[in-house]
């Protein structure tokens, strides 16, 4: 079997074998597995000295482990958190959810960043009636302005890539989308509690822009709240964010679990009552979304690569942003 790595920040191919599959333990063969840009390519940036890139994917059960009880061989499923670049993936049970066969599994393979997106809405704390600012229209953000539009929130959204914007719209035909300051400045005016400024912005966006922050605050209400989603420089202007009482939240990956050995390996769920929205749980409500057709995923896949095309499709979503959106790998 092979899958891609990543040395030293450059990836490659090679063969490995999965090992003996654990009682808490999928085997899938992979179909699909999305690239998650921002986060493969600062493996790249900074020269990762070993990385088994992807953590989003779809394929057939081939083998469950002895307490895997939602699944079955020959079962299409969605995984989030494991690497997915690989003719192979091994998921733990709680983060692997069934596929209908009414979704198109491509969309499917958008998982994990589906997950996050849920799960950085919930962060966010949005009620019936507030509205959301999604800032940087990435495949990321795409995903939760459109989790966010499908909550029935007041989404404005803003990229100065127009070609994300018009996919956007082309998905949300009711939100507000704004390719360029003065029209977000407009869009603020209009579409929000007397122009005063959305209840809550979440930072999709990548890169170092050290301003950002506080430029978030001007968009917001007062006592308004910030979601950290992406990678902003968090820097910020005291002053500005004590004039208005600024919440700054942290979304962390797709939810409680993550990072916990004892839900994620030792396969032992949070209870309901307590924790109501795990990862996985999280997980399972993007394909929902999917089923229902509450969310389109379809009009943002723009490319798809082989297993040995890794580098090329690294490259081009590197050099070409505005052309790339979602892109996948064909591994199945």
């Amino acid at each position: 079997m092979r899958r891609v790595v990543v040395r030293d920040g450059v990836p490659a191919l090679e063969d490995f074998e999965p090992g003996v599959l654990g009682d808490n333990e999928v085997r899938i063969l992979t179909e699909y597995s999305a690239i998650s840009p921002g986060t493969e390519l600062m493996h790249l940036r900074n020269k990762a000295a070993l990385v088994l890139p992807g953590y989003s994917g779809v394929g057939i059960v081939e083998a469950v482990g002895g307490a895997v009880e939602h699944l079955r061989p020959g079962q299409r499923a969605a995984v989030y958190g494991v690497p997915t670049h690989s003719e192979i993936i091994v998921a733990p049970k709680h983060l692997s959810v069934p596929v209908p066969d009414s979704v198109d599994p491509r969309e499917a393979a958008f998982a994990g960043l589906g997950t996050i997106a849920i799960h950085a809405l919930r962060q966010a704390d949005v009620h019936f009636g507030e509205s959301l600012l999604v800032v940087g229209l990435g495949i990321l953000g795409q995903l939760v302005a459109q989790v966010g539009y499908a909550a029935s929130s007041i989404v404005l959204a803003t990229d100065k890539l127009e070609t994300r914007s018009r996919v956007a719209n082309q998905c949300m035909p009711s939100a507000y989308v704004a390719s360029s300051d003065e029209m977000l400045a407009e869009q603020l005016k209009k579409h929000t509690e007397g122009g005063q400024g959305v209840d809550c912005v979440l930072l999709c966006a990548g890169g170092c822009n050290d301003t950002l922050l506080d430029e978030s605050i001007g968009w917001l209400r007062d006592r308004g709240r910030i979601v950290i989603v992406g990678v902003p420089n968090p820097i910020f202007n005291r002053n500005a964010l004590f004039s208005k009482e600024v919440d700054i939240r942290i979304s962390r990956a797709g939810g409680p679990g993550r990072y916990d050995e004892i839900y994620e390996k030792a396969g032992v769920d949070y209870p309901l009552g307590y924790v109501r929205w795990t990862e996985g749980r999280n997980l399972a409500a993007y394909i929902r979304l999917l089923q229902e057709k509450r969310i389109k995923v379809n009009p943002m896949i723009t490319s798809e690569w082989s297993l040995s095309e890794i580098g090329e499709a690294y490259r081009r979503c590197s050099e070409a942003p505005g052309d790339e959106l979602g892109m996948l790998l064909k591994i199945g």
